[in-house]
């Protein structure tokens, strides 16, 4: 690769970060132009990104990786912390999604934006967010990374936020920032561990002596990895911000479910591959993760009626397929990749479809209002049943081929872990078909149930993005598997490692196919067959009742860190007060009460300052006599 193009790599992140900082500076006087600028630098990125593709791919295998050293950012005494980029194999899989689908998001933003007084500022804050995700896939350091990490918490809280005149969305943007912070701690500790032993934060220098250390600090990193990863991603037991994020703009939801948060924490699992090699004990509990949380995510799906917190509860579940998958070591790394890059696609055009839904309702959000909306959205219906198709895993959709390898990776690890894994991404892959037919049946089909409107197709600056994503849903996973393209591709940077089940993979597939199957004619049974009322049933299972509410999650949250938190807050304040506070008032009191009574002893007559002054002279007269004679 020449000097020339390998020097652009700094271009990645630095094309949209300009596009957020010229947005930002000028003000209301970009409002005219300011989305078509961010939407050129989304693009100009995703360019940048194709002509790096390509020269990589001209490359050999062992050859691809590139680097480009930026500054030394801490260049103090036997303390060198050096910023750079790198591009490997891995990191380019992040870099094409993000700025390709982060351009479509872009494209998309213009059209539902169209009427916000603060456009500008919404395009700014887009920009800044596929810029912090680029410098955090691309840093060749965990310092670089964590300014990353810290870019996309700020962009999250900005964009969820935006519409801060609502209540729910200011406190959703504050849920999703301080959950997050409490990952970040975890972030923080890995690397004041890594530094303390590898004495660098350089990725080469940490994985290079990873095989050096003891498993028990391994073990430590990896959690504390694995902690920043759950908030990240949304995983057990740091979600619950997930849902409520739901309450920015719609193509805010898609950005963040799609191409940039949620997938950070796959990424920093799979990039640190090294360390859970080494650290089973972690990789286990990498695995139990993303187990809990593929089911979490689907039952809060089956009950949610909110067309987009429904599919914020199915991020959360796909995500968990992705995490159990890197938590099988280098037998699933390349398939957790390659599920995120597929999710990637349907999983976008899904939201756009909702915003387009949205949009095409006076901003309905409630599926029980919805109903017959095939006829009036008939793009929007087309694009969203294609990524439905794709995310339950019919073939040949891009879901059905990198969900299937997930379920025979964890089929593949054998005895009860494989019986119960295989169980797990089995009815994970149900309750998938159940929930998301539900969305289908409820939104598209059945009854109209609006009332006061009537629904309108969205304009073709909204509908474009959904046909470039629904091709991807279709075509995506069979391009990903040509040849064993994406395994072969990224062996260099995770390894890899083949099962075998104890199944035939046919069978797997059968299986995998018989419980989508299953999913769809429960859904089918309960929502086509059935009158669907306007307002949700008031008598309801037990489970029902906890999926409506998240499955507790806030109450969890309350209980174990909420309420305890604030339990060591108030006497950390009553110490303060009382103690640190008390003391130093102590002492003032004390001075203030000396000095009163020694103040006394000023009393403003002459006569007695001369009576003290002739027994102070008579005092020290007697003393030197005594002195003298003794």
């Amino acid at each position: 690769m020449s000097g020339g193009i390998t020097s652009a790599i700094w271009l990645l992140p630095a094309l949209p970060l300009c596009g957020a900082i010229v947005l930002l500076l000028t003000g209301r006087r970009s409002n005219r132009w300011g989305h078509l600028l961010s939407c050129v630098m989304a693009f100009a990125s995703f360019a940048v990104a194709l002509t790096l593709f390509f020269a990589m791919l001209g490359r050999d295998t062992a050859d691809r990786s590139i680097s480009e050293h930026l500054f030394s950012w801490v260049p103090v005494d036997s303390v060198h912390v050096e910023f750079g980029l790198a591009l490997d194999q891995l990191s380019m899989c992040f870099v094409l999604l993000v700025t390709g689908v982060g351009s479509l998001i872009h494209i998309y933003s213009v059209g539902y934006m169209a009427h916000d007084h603060e456009r500008r500022k919404f395009f700014a804050y887009l920009n800044l967010f596929l810029a912090a995700m680029l410098l955090l896939v691309l840093a060749d350091n965990f310092l670089g990374l964590y300014v990353g990490w810290e870019g996309v918490g700020l962009a999250s809280y900005l964009l969820i936020g935006f519409w801060q005149h609502k209540p729910s969305a200011a406190t959703a943007a504050k849920k999703a920032f301080i959950v997050n912070r409490v990952g970040d701690v975890g972030l923080m500790i890995a690397m004041m561990l890594m530094f303390t032993t590898f004495g660098s934060l350089s990725y080469e220098d940490v994985f290079g002596g990873a095989s050096l250390v003891g498993e028990g600090v391994l073990t430590a990193i990896g959690l504390m990895l694995l902690l920043a990863a759950c908030a990240k991603s949304a995983q057990v037991p740091l979600q619950s911000w997930l849902g409520d994020a739901m309450e920015g703009p719609t193509p805010v939801s898609a950005l963040i479910h799609a191409a940039t948060m949620v997938t950070a924490g796959v990424y920093l699992i799979v990039r640190a591959n090294p360390i859970f090699d080494l650290a089973p004990h972690a990789q286990l509990v990498v695995v139990v993760v993303g187990a809990v949380t593929l089911l979490f995510g689907a039952i809060i799906g089956c009950a949610k009626d909110d067309i987009k917190k429904a599919l914020a509860a199915s991020t959360m579940s796909q995500i968990g397929y992705m995490v159990l998958a890197a938590g099988l070591g280098p037998a699933g790394y390349a398939f957790a990749i390659m599920h995120l890059l597929t999710h990637g696609f349907f999983k976008a055009g899904l939201f756009l479809g909702a915003g387009s839904v949205m949009h095409g309702t006076n901003d309905e959000t409630d599926m029980r209002r919805y109903g017959g909306l095939r006829a009036f959205m008939p793009v929007t219906f087309v694009t969203f049943g294609l990524g439905y198709l794709a995310i339950i895993g019919v073939p040949p959709f891009a879901g059905f081929f990198s969900k299937d390898k997930i379920i025979e990776v964890a089929i593949g690890e054998g005895g009860v872990k494989g019986l119960i894994l295989g169980a797990v991404t089995l009815l994970g892959a149900a309750l998938t078909a159940f929930y998301m037919t539900r969305v289908m049946l409820m939104t598209f089909f059945g009854k109209p149930r609006w009332e006061g409107h009537r629904p309108h197709e969205s304009p073709a600056v909204m509908t474009s993005p959904m046909i470039v994503l629904a091709v991807g849903s279709v075509a995506g996973g069979a391009l990903l598997t040509i040849g064993s393209g994406l395994q072969n591709w990224l062996e260099p940077v995770v390894g890899s490692h083949h099962v075998e089940p104890p199944i035939p993979a046919a069978a797997i597939t059968a299986l995998a196919l018989l419980a989508v199957a299953v999913g769809v004619l429960v859904a089918y049974r309960r929502y086509a067959t059935r009158e669907i009322p306007g307002v949700a049933p008031a008598s309801v299972s037990p489970l029902t009742v906890a999926a409506r509410r998240d499955l507790y999650g806030d109450t969890v949250n309350e209980a174990l860190l909420m309420r305890p938190g604030l339990q060591v807050t108030r006497a950390l304040d009553v110490f303060d007060t009382k103690g640190i506070d008390g003391a130093v008032g102590g002492v003032a009191v004390a001075i203030a009460a000396l000095s009163t009574r020694i103040r006394r002893l000023q009393t403003g007559f002459v006569r007695s300052y001369a009576l003290l002054m002739f027994f102070g002279v008579t005092l020290v007269v007697a003393m030197m006599l005594a002195v003298t004679l003794w």
